[in-house]
């Protein structure tokens, strides 16, 4: 039972990382469609932006905190006018390629700028361990779980209930019509992709809880993983991009668990071909009829 424990509690505390950078993928694919693949390497920059305020400019791990979820926040917005917008009456390809230009770029300007060895990531978030069921519980995988669910619950008050919340929606309808209603298109789509890269800003943290370093590759098979919980949960579904999270990383830590811990990367991606070939909408996701 404490090995059941123990498994299920890492498997939600590596699921929670996965589904906050799958909202993010969500949302950006509701309003405009767009698979953004550069959003792992967003996380990337959070955890050097945190070891550089940590261990060369002295801050503390608040202050820290602070910093790389602003800078992945104002690194998504740049991206996303610099990068998105000129081609967004492109052909969606054009934008999918692009994103995975963006992804590379992050990642040779991390490595030319930093190295290619990891850095250590002092400590963000201490504190004592938990007693669940007579299991000892990290307190950063508590933290981790909460600050998810939470961010979660936020995520849906603000889209469900609030003025910005129902123009990203309208924009996800039908963006010509939302922009014939008066709705500013430029700003709503700039305040997804803040969101969005907030949280994996967020993301960014609590990876860094969980596995102290910042390399310049750490973002890509994350964001991969949490492409495939976005899939499974139902693209362009928050709720589903939050069940598709904690999925994929169960299934991880199970596998694990039966020591088969080599081939958890090719089971994540079994998960996907599986859910490709016999739901390709995901567990929540709609299917969407186009009008010819």
């Amino acid at each position: 039972m404490s090995l059941v424990i123990s498994q299920l509690i890492n498997g939600l505390q590596s699921g929670s990382i996965y589904a906050l950078v799958a909202l993010g993928y969500s949302m950006v694919y509701g309003i405009i469609m767009l698979l953004n693949f550069a959003h792992g390497d967003i996380i990337m920059v959070g955890a050097y932006v945190a070891w550089l305020a940590m261990v060369h400019l002295a801050l503390s791990p608040i202050l820290a905190i602070i910093l790389a979820i602003i800078a992945c926040t104002l690194l998504g917005v740049i991206i996303e006018k610099v990068a998105y917008t000129p081609l967004r009456s492109s052909p969606r390809l054009s934008l999918l390629i692009t994103a995975i230009g963006i992804s590379f770029l992050l990642e040779n300007l991390a490595q030319l700028i930093f190295k290619a060895d990891a850095k250590r990531v002092p400590p963000l978030i201490t504190g004592p361990s938990i007693n669940i069921a007579g299991q000892y519980v990290d307190f950063t995988a508590i933290i981790t779980i909460v600050v998810s669910v939470i961010s979660m619950i936020l995520l849906t008050f603000l889209v469900r209930k609030t003025k910005m919340g129902k123009a990203m929606r309208a924009v996800s309808e039908d963006m010509v019509t939302a922009q014939l209603m008066g709705i500013n298109l430029n700003s709503t789509i700039s305040f997804t992709f803040a969101v969005g890269s907030a949280l994996a800003g967020i993301g960014s943290i609590l990876y860094c809880c969980t596995y102290p370093q910042a390399s310049p590759t750490m973002g890509s098979m994350l964001g991969l993983k949490a492409f495939v919980a976005a899939v499974l949960g139902g693209i362009g579904s928050l709720p589903g991009a939050m069940i598709g999270g904690f999925c994929i990383g169960l299934a991880e830590a199970f596998v694990s668990a039966v020591g088969l811990s080599v081939w958890k990367d090719g089971v994540v991606f079994a998960i996907l071909i599986i859910v490709l070939i016999f739901k390709p909408t995901g567990i929540l996701g709609k299917v969407i009829n186009e009008k010819v």
